[in-house]
């Protein structure tokens, strides 16, 4: 069996894919998964178990129609795929399904132009986790047997890289026996970080009561950098505040996240890659994000705050952004982040 799954877009959502791609391995251990995706982020799905072969496509590939149809066209046809899944279902991504009609199972999301190349539909995300979204695609497959969904989203290193990065941090003047958070104190998307001084005060909480916790910043070369040296700065460039330690790929991050404690500050895609190597997170969501969908529960703890926590949808539709963020007091984030590592095994 050739199954085919398609999940263009950003790091974190291809991360919370391999959902399905678990769920497609654990109930067709035989089967050959081929899994699409941007070329730019492909590194980090190397040698994942659950992937037979990546097929990736570059920027020029993508927004050149004519190389994309043809290349679509070579895909379909170099292989006989009997699952295509289309994870976007948008007019591009869909045509790997039109150029394949003879496939039996055509799997995409329902939408109103969708039924030209699908033949089994399932319905958007709403409200519910991304996770179960992402395993709902397999739903259609119950037809040859019944399927036992996976909700865990895994990456995959091999031990070699987890202890080369070990040596890292321990050169860096880390001690791996003492516990260790990441945190992102800022993001890639201005919108999407919590006020700066706030985030100051929580930190300065946090190592006041826990001395014992070592603190790495996780930040991007550029404008992140900047903004996490500021912070780092306000704290009183302390100690216990690893600022220079840095995982220079997507693959170090993930061998990072073995050593880590817990993940805390604003939520993107570097929290899916610690929870993806099973680190705890306490995370701040940014509004219009809803904690539901891109916090999915599973056997690895993950918490956060949001403003859907503190105000009705009615009254948030009022609020500007910056209203909105500013529901999330220092004194609320402190209190449940203290829960949060309360509950750890070992806090």
């Amino acid at each position: 069996m050739n199954i085919l799954v398609i999940r263009f877009r950003q790091m974190g959502d291809a991360i919370l894919a391999t959902s399905l791609l678990n769920t497609l391995r654990h109930n067709f251990p035989e089967a050959q998964i081929h899994f699409v995706l941007n070329e730019k982020i492909a590194p980090l799905f190397q040698g994942h178990p659950s992937i037979d072969r990546i097929i990736t496509f570059d920027d020029e590939e993508r927004h050149h129609f004519v190389h994309y149809l043809k290349r679509v066209w070579e895909i379909v046809h170099h292989t006989h795929y009997d699952i295509i899944i289309d994870m976007r279902s948008t007019a591009n991504t869909m045509l790997f399904a039109r150029f394949s009609p003879h496939t039996p199972y055509r799997i995409g999301v329902k939408k109103s132009y969708t039924r030209l190349a699908f033949n089994h539909m399932i319905p958007p995300c709403g409200s519910k986790s991304m996770v179960e979204h992402d395993v709902s695609f397999a739903s259609p497959l119950n037809a040859i047997k019944p399927i036992e969904p996976v909700k865990e989203f895994t990456l995959h290193i091999t031990e070699e890289e987890k202890q080369t990065f070990g040596t890292y941090l321990q050169e860096q003047g880390l001690d791996l026996s003492k516990p260790i958070m990441l945190t992102n104190v800022t993001a890639k998307l201005a919108s999407k970080v919590w006020d700066e001084d706030r985030m100051v005060w929580v930190l300065s909480q946090f190592m006041q009561t826990y001395p014992d916790y070592q603190i790495i910043f996780n930040y991007a070369p550029g404008t992140e950098e900047e903004n996490a040296r500021r912070v780092y700065e306000k704290l009183g460039s302390p100690q216990q505040v690893f600022i220079n330690v840095q995982a220079r790929s997507s693959r170090q991050l993930v061998a990072m996240g073995y050593f880590m404690t817990l993940f805390f500050g604003n939520e993107g895609g570097a929290r899916h890659i610690m929870h993806a190597a099973g680190c705890p997170s306490f995370v701040i969501c940014a509004p219009g994000n809803s904690k539901n969908v891109w916090l999915p529960q599973n056997s690895v703890p993950a918490e956060g705050i949001s403003p859907t926590d503190l105000a009705p949808t009615k009254e948030l539709a009022k609020m500007s952004r910056e209203e909105q963020y500013a529901l999330i007091t220092q004194e609320l984030v402190w209190e449940k982040l203290r829960h949060s590592i309360q509950q750890l095994p070992n806090p």
